[in-house]
């Protein structure tokens, strides 16, 4: 069998990092591949850069390539320690998750939360394993938007840890620092007191194997942004804006806030809400109350992914304040704005992560 760095990776692919519980491919700790005839020399990053922890990575490595390409080919793994840079990138927090993708708004009252809620239940929809953490410390909404309000995490027993077990509704897991607060209370917190209270929803909390796991943050640039990045290392980022130029002005506030070099989250993409607006009456007519594609030009002009348009229907504000994500209707313009966004939002994603794992072959 012919030995290319193409079918180097697809066997790693298989070799767990035993710290970060995933492959290499995946986590990118593959930093180099030579080949030189039968001989393959490779350097890996690992967590544990103990002796022991080193030897054990090498003779997986040895033991799947030969096990592909043969015995007469020679292996020759170099294994050192991520930097400190990198390390923080790679987390044995929530190590079952794939995706983590934080939503954000450079100001309120875009609709982030209603995105946030409608793209969670499209993924649900359409058949993945989603959770969703309201980290709008200040203004938790997602109880209210599935219909939870009442309802309280209970503890769960996890390899002889006490956990939170998340709150299951329509098919998706769900923690909100509102399931701890009283629905008219004020939550009034100082910064770290707020970031302490998110960070609880990572650490202490059981999530399992996830597919997509959102944070719905809140609106603009503050503690919990720099918190999360701190805590956590997302996979992107998805902004929501509204088409008029002051909440344009805002988003692109939001998109340069993650794309600094000492955040540097990925955008998944802009996605623009409240659109138009269509009557129940005339849902063939679209009135742009507040301008026409306005985040669509400031994706293109940012030179980051659209996502896709939401219109301001009625049917998505009465969804959202009775329980039921507007998404999970059937056939109404909010719906297929919402499939459509999820659709969008997947293949992204996707793309984002083919991207990550194959720059070692550039």
């Amino acid at each position: 069998m012919e030995i290319t760095k193409e079918k180097i990776l697809e066997v790693l692919g298989n070799v767990l990092e035993p710290d970060l519980k995933k492959d290499l491919v995946t986590l990118n700790l593959i930093e180099d591949i030579q080949i030189n005839g039968n001989k393959i020399e490779l350097l890996i990053n690992i967590y544990n850069t103990a002796l022991h922890a080193k030897k054990r990575m090498q003779e997986a490595v040895d033991f799947n390539l030969k096990q592909v390409f043969g015995n007469e080919v020679e292996v020759v793994s170099t294994i050192k320690g991520m930097p400190k840079e990198t390390k923080k990138d790679h987390r044995k927090i929530l190590p079952e998750v794939k995706n983590i993708i934080a939503v954000a708004s450079g100001k309120g009252g875009v609709g982030k939360s209603t995105v946030t809620a409608n793209l969670a239940g499209g993924l649900a929809k359409a058949g993945f394993k989603v959770g969703v953490i309201d980290a709008d410390i200040y203004g938790p909404s997602m109880p209210t938007m599935f219909d939870v309000v009442k309802e309280r995490p209970q503890m769960i027993d996890v390899d002889g840890e006490s956990k939170i077990n998340p709150v299951m509704s329509y098919g998706l897991k769900l923690l909100s620092i509102g399931f701890f607060t009283e629905m008219d209370d004020a939550v009034v917190w100082r910064g770290p007191m707020a970031s302490k209270a998110m960070t609880q929803m990572f650490t202490d909390a059981y999530w399992g194997e996830l597919d997509y796991l959102l944070i719905d943050l809140p609106p603009g640039t503050g503690d919990i942004h720099l918190s999360l990045v701190g805590l956590v290392p997302l996979d992107g980022v998805v902004i929501v804006s509204t088409p008029q130029e002051v909440a344009l002005a805002d988003a692109r506030r939001g998109v340069n806030m993650f794309q600094l070099d000492s955040i540097n989250v990925p955008i998944v993409g802009i996605v623009e809400n409240m659109a138009w607006f269509t009557p129940a009456e005339l849902p063939d007519n679209k009135y742009y109350l507040f301008g026409k594609d306005g985040a669509k030009n400031l994706a293109e002009t940012m030179n980051v992914p659209f996502l896709g348009h939401v219109p301001l229907v009625q049917s998505v504000r009465e969804a959202g304040d009775v329980g039921i994500p507007a998404v999970f209707q059937d056939n109404t313009p909010s719906s297929n704005a919402f499939e459509a966004l999820t659709e969008t939002f997947v293949k992204q994603v996707d793309l984002m992560q083919k991207m990550k794992q194959t720059t070692i072959l550039n």
